[in-house]
Order: C-alpha cells, then structure tokens, then sequence
C-alpha cells in the first residue's frame, strides 16, 4: 500500500502544480485573452464568455503547458480561435452588428485636459472605435493584436497563422484606410 500511496500522492502534487501554472497564466493573461475574444466578437458579455471557454481549453489540455515556448502567443492563439468560432456560430443564429457603444478603447482623461479637450478625445475616440469595427475582419486582427496588444509581427502570424509579411501589410493597409476615412471625417467638420 505504501507503493499506491507515493504515487496518488505524487499524482496529486502533479495535479497541484498543473492547476497553479493555469491559474498563474489566469492572472497573467486574463486582460489580453479578453481583448482578442473582444476584438473578434465586438461584444463584451460574447467575449467574456470566450475567456471562459479559452481558458477551460487551457485546463483541458493543461499537460501540454510545459512544452509551451511563449504562453501569451499560445493564449492568444486558443482565445482567437474560441472567438473566431463563437462568431461564426453567432452570424448563422443573427446579423452582427458593427457599431460598438461601451466604448472599450476609451483612455482615462488626464488630469490637465479641459472639459472640451476631454470630450473632443472621447468622440475622436469613439471615431476611430467605430471605423476599426468596420474594417475587414483580415485587416482589424492584425491590427489590433499589433497596435493595441503590442504583439509582435511574428506573435501575431502564429495566431492568426499567417506570413509576418502578411501581418505588416495588412497593418499598414488598415492603418491607411484608417488615416483616409479620419482625414475626411475632420474635413467635413
């Protein structure tokens, strides 16, 4: 029985350790896990659960954490695919809407700024908030994984899986089209 025992209980210290590396990567990586699901699905309670589900995979094959090279690429990955997938889902049940009002590139207004420097901050935020929605899905990842999460040229092809050359035209292309539609936005004004 003392045999039976030593290995339940290395079992468990496995076990143990396994659920401390998820959690470790829960509390690392939680906020960009969000921001791709939330990137894809442009709706906060579709990406939220989309965090769940990324992580739940992450548990399911938790044994194949130790082989993992880069977590954030490997995290972003799975959470790009979960999104991807509830969207499809999302599209055959109803029409997706494109415009974003919870505003979740908002910044914090900083404590010099007027009342107007505030306020022309937030719309030309939510401007350009609205004209990233609207860009094709194939130009709006690479673009917000790069800009906005920081990823490199090379994190970003692995999750997308696509070229880094691929990556840097399509975020030089929606950068363009971008600076088109503000640049005509601010001459109507």
């Amino acid at each position: 029985m003392v045999a039976g025992e030593l290995i339940l209980g290395e079992a468990r210290t496995a076990a143990r350790s396994e659920d401390e590396a998820v959690e470790d990567l829960v509390k690392e990586h939680a906020r960009l896990v969000y921001r791709v699901a939330y990137a894809v699905l442009r709706e906060h309670h579709d990406a939220e659960d989309a965090v769940q589900d990324t992580f739940l995979r992450v548990l399911r094959y938790g044994r194949r954490l130790a082989v993992v090279e880069n977590p954030k690429t490997w995290l972003a990955r799975i959470a790009w695919r979960v999104a991807i997938d509830r969207s499809k889902s999302r599209r055959r049940k109803r029409e997706v809407a494109l415009d974003n009002s919870d505003g979740a590139f908002g910044g914090i207004a900083a404590a010099v700024e007027t009342a107007d420097e505030t306020l022309e901050g937030a719309r030309t935020m939510a401007a350009l908030e609205k004209l990233i929605a609207r860009l094709p899905r194939k130009l709006r990842g690479p673009l917000i994984l790069s800009t906005i999460e920081e990823m490199s040229p090379s994190e970003v092809g692995t999750v997308l899986g696509i070229t880094q050359a691929a990556v840097r035209s399509r975020v030089f292309r929606a950068r363009q089209i971008l600076k088109e539609k503000l640049t005509a936005q601010a001459e109507r004004k």
